[in-house]
């Protein structure tokens, strides 16, 4: 099947035709489509709707993937992807989530590894790493965003990778606002190696090294001293605000690696947040230390605690003070009460809750 249907193209076309300000570089490659369907690519016209002549991103040759707008910049050791914020990608203040935006970062990493030429039969592994049948899970990401995007907007997503200690990897990640080229998230991890079929974790193999070597990157995304880094507490019964259990993966939930994706567990943290603090605030950032993996047949519960803080910010309020709230996270397994997930967020107050 083509990855560009028709009624998907004349839907995409038609809001990038009404969206005045996105001009530039969107290429269009239509696989498998004759000409019967797609009058011109690239071109003046295609499927009845204008499109300007632009800078193709991907690849000009039979590969399946040269749709995907990614490129390497910088030497080669960074790459960038370029992402159309859709519809169902937003939340009730018509932004993009923070779901939408560890998405989008998981898929720019895992193209990253494709584009490279190093891409194996696993998701996200090298081929030298499928060979010994290792796998890359993620142990601690931070996320930091400035703005979110709404539903129209274009981003741009850099990442990159560089060494972390001697058994571990990281990856980084700016957003930007297309248009304004504004940096509007950072995003920075660390990875380590885990057998797929034993789930333990494994040293990095000199073969392995050697693959991913030639990438690295001595850039952060975030510098060390505003990363969160500080151990995130432990959350218990007494601590804990809320307590929302019967979490039940679904099979969709799961991914190539037979377990739920680290992205999911953002919805089930945040299920156990306030209703109020949902509506009136917004997550300006989170930081996720991953304990354990989580299958299908775990049921889970979620805990969250709230904490109020006084940010300085005399260009905002009256009293040259907003009000912040910081909350401790906690996932984990409903029957043993195992942890699979520590968390810690920053919610800022809405402009609207501002004077």
């Amino acid at each position: 099947m083509s990855p560009w249907p028709c009624k998907f193209s004349r839907w995409v076309f038609q809001g990038l035709r009404n969206a005045s300000t996105f001009r530039r570089s969107l290429s269009v490659r239509a696989i498998g489509h004759s000409s019967k369907s797609v009058d011109v690519i690239n071109g003046e016209r295609v499927n009845g709707f204008d499109v300007g002549e632009v800078p193709f991103m991907g690849t000009r040759s039979s590969d399946p993937h040269a749709y995907l707008l990614g490129r390497f910049v910088e030497d080669g050791f960074v790459y960038r992807q370029t992402f159309l914020i859709r519809s169902y990608e937003i939340g009730p203040d018509k932004t993009a989530t923070m779901e939408t935006l560890m998405n989008l970062l998981q898929e720019t990493a895992l193209n990253h590894v494709r584009s490279s030429g190093l891409a194996g039969n696993g998701f996200g592994a090298t081929r030298e790493m499928s060979l010994r049948k290792l796998i890359w899970v993620v142990t601690r990401i931070n996320v930091q965003v400035e703005q979110y995007s709404s539903w129209g907007d274009v981003v741009e997503i850099d990442t990159w990778v560089d060494a972390a200690g001697k058994n571990g990897m990281r990856r980084d990640w700016v957003i930007r606002d297309y248009n304004t080229q504004k940096i509007i998230t950072r995003a920075t991890s660390t990875w380590v190696i885990m057998n797929r079929e034993t789930r333990r974790l494994s040293k990095i193999p000199d073969e392995v090294r050697k693959e991913i070597q030639p990438f690295h990157l001595n850039k952060v995304a975030i510098a060390t001293a505003d990363i969160d880094s500080d151990k995130i507490e432990k959350l218990t019964d007494e601590t804990a605000l809320i307590i929302k259990s019967g979490l039940a993966p679904r099979w969709g939930d799961m991914d190539a690696n037979q377990h739920v994706n680290n992205v999911k567990y953002i919805g089930w943290i945040l299920e156990s947040v306030p209703m109020n603090v949902l509506e009136d605030y917004s997550l300006k950032s989170m930081a996720m230390e991953y304990r354990r993996e989580c299958r299908q047949s775990n049921v889970l519960e979620s805990l969250t605690s709230m904490n109020a803080r006084v940010a300085q910010d005399s260009t905002i309020l009256t009293n040259n003070c907003k009000a912040e709230l910081e909350s401790t996270h906690l996932l984990r397994m409903q029957a043993d009460k195992a942890e699979i997930v520590r968390a810690r967020s920053l919610w800022q107050s809405k402009q609207k809750h501002l004077i």
